[in-house]
């Protein structure tokens, strides 16, 4: 099969690849995403055309009047994947599956609008952080089959094109009161064994590698990346009862001592959504003081 008829130094090309990193999204998502300064009707062109080339496919949810929903086909991924701005991207198995995407639309959905977000805070503030600057489902090992997958990963540099600018990482966890806050609360823990992991080499003793070894977080980032819990899903007590139940798991030693150099914020989705992320809406997990910013 031949790619005919695709746009690729441009939108076709960007709209693609935010499919196959996204995993899912609306058509308005899409067009916001890639597009936004021109007329939604041709980001519903170019999606079109593309699920005509067999790179995407829709499904259509039966509420929210009937919204389309389109995601990558194995196809797409195989095209998609061979591009430098996707090395080393590895997409999930059903990402192409359409009961797959059915069943995680919600949460799928929720990842994405919460990366729209950041970008748009990042075009109105002047910043940099381009579409692919938002990662989904990023793999960290933790040794033998365990590892912290955050739902994305978020690269943001403030600053203007050009000009010099400090360069923020972070990852997000993105909640919808679907678990309980116990098990939200315990993935502290796990970023804390994250960040002190450090993998022995095979068959060298500890003794002989000792102040050789280095965390294995290291060899992503410069500095670990800040934790972000975004809360929906439920209403004010529930946030509060999450909150409460992150802040109690701080209080746990090997977290504390996780927080001591790594931020970790939460906030509810609808106070992103209704002011900006740039500002004063994220509550410390490490203490009870008032709400900051997350830069």
């Amino acid at each position: 099969m031949v790619l005919a008829d695709v746009d690729a130094g441009g939108g076709d090309r960007l709209a693609l690849a935010v499919l196959v990193q996204y995993r899912m999204a609306t058509t308005k998502q899409i067009h916001l995403v890639c597009s936004p300064d021109v007329r939604i009707e041709q980001s519903r062109r170019r999606l079109a055309k593309l699920r005509g080339e067999g790179l995407v496919d829709q499904v259509t949810l039966p509420q929210a009047g009937r919204t389309r929903v389109w995601f990558p086909t194995a196809y797409g991924v195989q095209v998609a994947s061979a591009w430098p701005e996707l090395r080393g991207r590895r997409a999930s198995r059903t990402v192409s599956d359409r009961t797959a995407v059915r069943l995680r639309v919600g949460h799928g959905l929720t990842v994405t609008e919460t990366g729209l977000d950041f970008l748009h805070d990042a075009r109105t503030r002047g910043d940099v952080c381009r579409p692919l600057d938002w990662i989904p489902e990023v793999h960290h090992p933790l040794g033998g089959s365990e590892a912290v997958i955050p739902d994305a990963l978020l690269y943001y540099r403030r600053g203007r094109e050009g000009a010099e600018g400090v360069m923020l990482r972070a990852f997000l966890e993105i909640d919808r009161a679907t678990m309980g806050p116990e098990r939200l609360a315990a993935k502290l823990g796990a970023y804390a064994r994250l960040h002190s992991y450090t993998p022995q080499p095979v068959g060298r003793r500890p003794s002989a590698v000792q102040g050789l070894a280095r965390e294995e977080w290291r060899r992503s980032y410069p500095l670990f990346p800040r934790v972000l819990f975004v809360l929906d899903g439920t209403g004010p007590a529930g946030i509060a009862t999450r909150i409460d139940a992150l802040r109690a798991a701080a209080t746990q030693p090997a977290v504390a001592a996780f927080l001591r150099d790594v931020p970790v914020l939460a906030a509810p989705l609808t106070d992103l959504l209704q002011h900006r992320p740039s500002e004063a809406v994220w509550h410390p997990v490490h203490g009870s003081g008032e709400r900051v910013g997350w830069m």
